[in-house]
């Protein structure tokens, strides 16, 4: 397939602004005790940098990673979701959020859920940069959304198709052609 870069379907402004609002809400919810952000590589690397820093000092933060997969170098999920990296530090009793890119069929969040909840979290939040509103498999609530997008395959700031296109500062569709 070749592709293209499509619009930019959020700016980098946009996307600055909106992390420094999901970084003061955390920081209010947290106020007075720790919290642990659980990371799921790849793409989120480049929301969580920034959502990391939006956070009050005075919150004491904890961070581990888990390496997640269910597109492979595909444009569709492939439904089956593998886990390629586990955590390093135990979270049982702990506060954990769990920090996604991109919200699309559930997935992969839904099997991360489940995975921390054994695990004796105390309590399990979710922040992502982008949700697909309408198909996911994931009942919970999103408790940090940073935008709601249409049903387009996207990449930037972090999101990729086929290992490219992270380092764009921004949110575009990529296109077919």
């Amino acid at each position: 397939m070749k592709t293209a870069l499509g619009t930019v379907l959020i700016s980098q402004e946009d996307i600055r602004h909106r992390i420094l609002e999901i970084g003061r809400q955390i920081s209010s919810d947290y106020a007075g005790r720790a919290v642990t952000l659980v990371a799921i590589l790849k793409g989120s690397f480049v929301f969580l940098a920034d959502v990391i820093r939006a956070i009050s000092p005075e919150v004491p933060v904890e961070l581990d990673f888990m390496a997640v997969s269910s597109y492979g170098d595909a444009t569709t999920t492939s439904g089956t979701v593998h886990i390629e990296k586990d955590l390093g530090i135990s979270i049982d009793g702990k506060d954990v959020i769990i920090v996604e890119d991109i919200v699309d069929t559930g997935l992969t969040l839904l099997h991360v859920y489940n995975i921390l909840s054994a695990r004796g979290a105390r309590t399990l939040r979710v922040a992502t940069l982008l949700e697909k509103p309408g198909k996911s498999k994931y009942d919970r609530p999103l408790d940090y959304v940073g935008f709601k997008i249409p049903n387009k395959f996207v990449v930037g700031f972090g999101l990729d198709y086929a290992q490219r296109f992270r380092n764009l500062p921004d949110i575009r569709v990529l296109d077919e052609v």
